[in-house]
């Protein structure tokens, strides 16, 4: 006798989601059924070559993993539902993260149903953020056209480019912003410090340097970092100089802002972790180490600084100003030497 095959696996339900919804999202029909969330599958032995399956309101038992089945499981008389969306202000589409069905089998058939929709509608770029808990769903979107745009600690950014043109929507985030802290005190003596790490620099007095931390202002993260390498105090004045170099940690492209800073206190306490040593130096001691004639762009900042502290050159300093395109308050820097 031939072995009986069951034909179907059980949907789950992964974790709670949460998400900080923006806008107004478009509610779904109150009188749409949620297939996939209303009901159960069973399986049934299959006594001939035709296997067959039907549906059930028995409930559903708890199992692991993730299973979809193939779009022709939805009956033509129950349509799917479309996903919970808003449209962005560029005739696009951000799809409701908090919002995806809880089965990976009805967030196919809504996704594919949606995707259709917006096709029909004239959409162009779509938005789908998808959180850690959701990982899930990720091979789905793939599957379905999906690529990927940008990924953060805790979520994934997909996007989805409907028209048949290139793709306009903005690249993902392509630069990482440090900072170089000059703080010369009354003495004309330069903080310095030597980096612990294996670098091009290793070995070499230098300004102290770090990336600004996420949301952190430049002028804030420049006083941040001497403070946590030196243990000296600072208040920032003005930015003087920048660099703009590209495809550098992460082929990403690198902005370095040379910053003058005012000592408020002297005394040197290194990190050991990231610093090997510190210390006060004069001008003509820095300079005077080999690294310096031959690194051409570090040695100008130097002499950018010190035509700086010497008024013989002016650099932007900082001033907080809101903008009408997004109400937020934001930091112009500019040189105001002269009244505009």
């Amino acid at each position: 006798m031939a072995a009986q095959a069951a034909i179907c696996q059980w949907p789950v339900f992964s974790g709670q989601h949460f998400q900080e919804t923006q806008g107004i999202a478009h509610t779904r029909d109150s009188n749409a059924i949620d297939l996939f969330s209303s009901l159960s599958w069973t399986c049934i032995p299959s006594k001939s070559k035709t296997q067959k399956a039907k549906l059930c309101s028995s409930p559903m038992p708890k199992k692991g993993g993730i299973h979809v089945f193939s779009s022709n499981t939805l009956s033509p008389s129950m349509p799917a539902e479309l996903l919970d969306a808003w449209d962005d202000d560029y005739n696009g589409i951000v799809i409701d993260s908090a919002s995806l069905p809880s089965s990976a089998n009805a967030f196919a058939a809504a996704l594919r149903a949606s995707l259709s929709n917006w096709k029909a509608k004239g959409k162009k770029g779509i938005w789908l953020k998808l959180f850690h808990e959701q990982s899930e769903l990720v091979p789905i979107a793939i599957q379905e056209g999906f690529d990927y745009h940008h990924a953060e600690p805790g979520y994934i950014m997909l996007t989805y480019w409907i028209p048949d043109e290139p793709c306009m929507l903005p690249t993902s985030p392509s630069h990482q912003i440090g900072i170089a802290g000059f703080v010369i005190n009354d003495s004309r003596e330069i903080l310095v410090v030597k980096e612990k790490s294996s670098c091009s620099c290793v070995g070499v007095w230098k300004l102290p340097t770090g990336y600004i931390n996420k949301s952190e202002e430049i002028f804030s993260g420049a006083t941040r970092e001497v403070k946590e390498e030196t243990g000296v105090d600072t208040m920032f004045l003005e930015m003087v100089a920048f660099r703009h170099v590209h495809r550098v940690a992460f082929e990403k492209s690198d902005l370095l802002f040379a910053c003058m800073l005012k000592p408020l206190s002297s005394e040197i306490t290194i990190d050991e972790k990231e610093i090997q040593d510190a210390k006060w130096i004069t001008p003509e001691e820095l300079l005077a180490q080999r690294f310096y004639a031959e690194d051409e762009m570090s040695r100008k900042v130097i002499e950018i600084c010190m035509a700086t502290y010497g008024n013989r050159y002016r650099g932007f300093t900082a001033h907080q100003l809101i903008s009408k395109f997004d109400g937020k308050l934001s930091v112009l820097y500019f040189n105001n030497s002269n009244e505009i």
